[in-house]
């Protein structure tokens, strides 16, 4: 039995897709006020039967900061993909985001544990990795320095990756996985996919900030890869960045832009203009009392040359990216499919 937490995210209702396209039986961790459309609607992007598969998840009831039932829910269970996370960048989260990430992974890898479950892959980030200077490559081995640059996503995935650890030195085995950000059709309303909806909408700004991408596919097949029985014992107690290319904000704005037939952002936003705009926005919250479009976690992020070296899981189990293109291609007509 495999147990998935965070099955309605970006990458959890992909990783569903494919476990119960292998035929795996599969238990999912959800909130009892969970949605589960967005879910069915991935499905069904990828295939005709997405209901029939759909329909052999065995969805729970639940919540990673229930120790308890997390205790009672890991009975029989063999693997556990741990996907469930809050992200955010508005500091209104923070402490929720903290406790929710960190806490909610140190009860899972102790009630694994506890019911001595074999396998346990984290999906944690690029968040959780240090910075270079320079442009140079961050790899796996790129340690993360507590600073006041960092933000509270990136202190809580960094501690969350931390219980991992911890539960490894305890007798747990487990494979991490660090994505840079991840391209795919989910809720365009949250996470990643955002950036679609933000393009479509007439985006007009560009910044010269660069980071790393990766499709969301690319991520999933990752993880069953390490997870696999052939492959696992080479791989167990290891990170992995995954990252397909690095790209600065204008490029990928303007890749969006064309695949949604929008116009591309025309207009180059200094370090100056950002820190303006985003002051202007967290005013305007407080009286819509809507999270701002920019904060300044994500304007501190915006001018930042960052790249990412995720060669490490292509050496291992000769692994090959989609190029980043292709991702945005086919998550904008995913997008446009829905809104026409």
């Amino acid at each position: 039995m495999i147990f998935v937490t965070g099955g309605t995210g970006l990458v959890g209702s992909h990783l569903l897709l494919e476990l119960c396209k292998s035929g795996r039986q599969v238990k999912a961790l959800k909130r009892e006020s969970s949605l589960l459309d967005q879910v069915l609607t991935i499905f069904s992007y990828y295939t005709d039967n997405a209901k029939q598969l759909f329909d052999s998840i065995e969805w729970v009831d639940g919540d990673i900061l229930d120790y308890f039932s997390l205790e009672q829910l890991l009975q029989g269970v063999t693997d556990i993909y741990h996907c469930a996370a809050i992200v955010s960048f508005d500091k209104k989260d923070r402490d929720r985001m903290i406790s929710n990430n960190v806490e909610g992974t140190s009860n899972l890898v102790n009630a694994a544990i506890e019911n001595n479950v074999k396998k346990i892959c984290h999906v944690s980030s690029i968040a959780a990795l240090g910075r270079l200077q320079g442009g140079r490559l961050v790899t796996e081995e790129t340690n993360w320095v507590p600073t006041k640059k960092n933000s509270a996503y990136s202190e809580s995935k960094f501690f969350s990756e931390a219980e991992i650890w911890r539960g490894i030195e305890e007798g747990l085995d487990a494979v991490i996985v660090n994505p840079s950000i991840i391209i795919g059709p989910g809720n365009w309303e949250s996470s990643s996919p955002r950036i679609f909806k933000t393009v479509h909408e007439g985006l007009k700004f560009y910044t010269r900030g660069v980071t790393g991408y990766v499709d969301v596919n690319d991520v999933v097949k990752a993880m069953v890869s390490l997870m696999d029985e052939g492959n696992f014992e080479k791989c167990k107690n290891q990170r992995y960045l995954l990252n397909a290319e690095n790209l600065s904000y204008e490029e990928i704005f303007n890749q969006i832009a064309d695949a949604m037939s929008k116009p591309a952002p025309s207009v180059y936003a200094s370090s100056f203009m950002v820190s303006v705009a985003w002051r202007l926005l967290a005013i305007g919250s407080l009286f819509s009392r809507k999270t701002p479009a920019i904060t300044k976690e994500v304007a501190a992020g915006s001018s930042e040359v960052n790249r990412f070296d995720g060669s490490k899981i292509e050496n291992a189990l000769n692994f090959r990216y989609t190029p980043i293109s292709e991702s945005i291609i086919k998550t904008a007509r995913y997008f446009k499919n829905g809104i026409e």
